[in-house]
């Protein structure tokens, strides 16, 4: 701000880092807006980027941070409903201000006067909570389909209530929604999961109408009643059972997707319905929502491991081997991640809690004792690798030593001692005749 000033330029702190600064929250970036425009902003400063050159603004890397400077501007057309189709360059920052989504977003600080900016009641909505679109909701609306996301998402993060205007333009902005790229929507359904208001911003995306939009599939689960062992419809527990979970969003997800198979799963009479094989029916169903949202292989795998593997009852009478089996289905990774579903659908559910949280306990405390013995639960952890089980018998590169591997590990997961170069050989061997 300093070196724009004394360029003869004006500069501001905008957006959500005065947002956040009013409501005494941590401020993850800082956005400044000036009327210098984007190449007089470049030649003050040794590293920026031209990040959005085009539409005014660029990010200057300084002190180690990325900060995001933008030109005042206005905005004319909006065809694809995602981005301006002409940026004019203004030199008003209350007409900069005009042009942003909501009041509470709408608000800069003017340093020098020890003020806030704020021609659209920003702090006034801060105060009683609430999120109001800068005038009209339903030109902002169209300006970009995102921001009705955007407003659930403030309300579910901030805990703000939505003003009945803005809200009630949320369902005719559906089909503007429609043409936002899938990345930009995992984003902010990303950002509502991590929220601990999470439980809430689903059923806002619900009663909007975004749900049937992002996440039809569960809404399925509305109105279908389960069994006597569950007080809550599918979505209901789905959402009960959000609302205890602990962990990052991507966690969060799993917990909210790990029934969305029980609907095309149900047997048997209305109320007393079972579910075999849901398990599976739900991974598959979270591995096509995740796609459709373009998240990355390594949080698909995250999730429809865990979605696969979260029906068990362990019963005293386990062998090791059948401890080791699950420590090997599931992966030591993600064994953390397991206790915390399983104890969120345990709380979600409800009755049978006390002993649900007690079976959990018991199985952690046997996996504790199986891992302590350094056992082998995966096939790199066997004593002989893939390249020695194709000279042991002479094979050549294919299925075939993937099976012979798969047999030792069943071996060596009920009997560990066997894990040894000579001890395995002999194992081939048998297996081979």
């Amino acid at each position: 701000m300093r070196r724009l000033n004394k360029a003869g330029y004006a500069a501001y702190p905008v957006g959500g880092c005065v947002r956040d600064l009013l409501l005494r929250r941590r401020i993850g970036d800082w956005d400044l807006t000036t009327n210098a425009r984007p190449e007089q902003v470049a030649a003050l400063f040794a590293k920026v980027i031209p990040t959005g050159i085009e539409h005014g603004t660029v990010t200057v890397l300084e002190a180690g941070r990325a900060i995001e400077v933008t030109t005042y501007r206005g905005e004319v057309g909006y065809s694809d409903g995602r981005r301006p189709d002409k940026v004019i360059f203004l030199d008003s920052l209350e007409e900069d201000l005009k042009r942003r989504d909501f009041t509470i977003n709408a608000m800069a600080l003017d340093l020098d006067h020890a003020r806030v900016v704020d021609p659209y009641g920003g702090r006034d909505d801060l105060k009683k909570k609430c999120i109001r679109a800068v005038g009209q909701a339903s030109h902002r609306f169209a300006e970009d389909g995102l921001r009705p996301m955007r407003a659930l998402r403030f309300a579910t993060v901030l805990d703000f209530e939505i003003i009945p205007e803005t809200f009630s333009a949320i369902g005719p902005a559906i089909e503007v929604f429609r043409k936002v790229a899938a990345e930009r929507v995992r984003v902010e359904l990303l950002k509502i999961l991590e929220s601990k208001h999470a439980a809430r911003g689903i059923e806002l995306l619900r009663s909007s109408g975004l749900l049937a939009e992002i996440l039809p599939e569960l809404l399925l689960g509305l109105g279908h009643a389960q069994n006597r062992f569950h007080p809550h419809d599918i979505y209901q527990h789905g959402l009960h059972a959000l609302e205890k979970a602990r962990g990052d969003a991507v966690l969060k997800l799993a917990v909210l997707l790990h029934d969305v198979g029980k609907p095309e799963c149900a047997a048997g009479p209305e109320g007393e319905h079972t579910f075999y094989g849901h398990e599976q029916a739900s991974a598959r169903l979270a591995e096509s929502i995740m796609k459709r949202l373009r998240f990355s292989k390594a949080d698909r795998e995250r999730v429809i491991g865990l979605i696969s593997h979260h029906m068990f009852h362990y019963e005293p009478d386990w062998t090791d081997g059948a401890v080791r089996r699950l420590v090997c289905r599931v992966g030591r990774e993600r064994l953390g991640d397991l206790w915390e579903m399983r104890q969120a659908d345990a709380r979600g559910r409800g009755p049978g809690l006390r002993a649900a949280l007690a079976n959990l306990r018991a199985l952690r405390g046997r996996i504790d004792l199986v891992l302590e013995k350094d056992s082998a639960m995966k096939i790199t952890d066997l004593a002989i690798d893939g390249a020695q089980v194709m000279k042991f018998l002479d094979l050549a590169p294919g299925p075939e030593v993937g099976q012979a591997l798969d047999f030792l590990l069943e071996k060596v997961l009920d009997e560990p001692e066997l894990n040894q170069p000579l001890e395995l050989e002999k194992l081939l061997r048998a297996w081979r005749q």
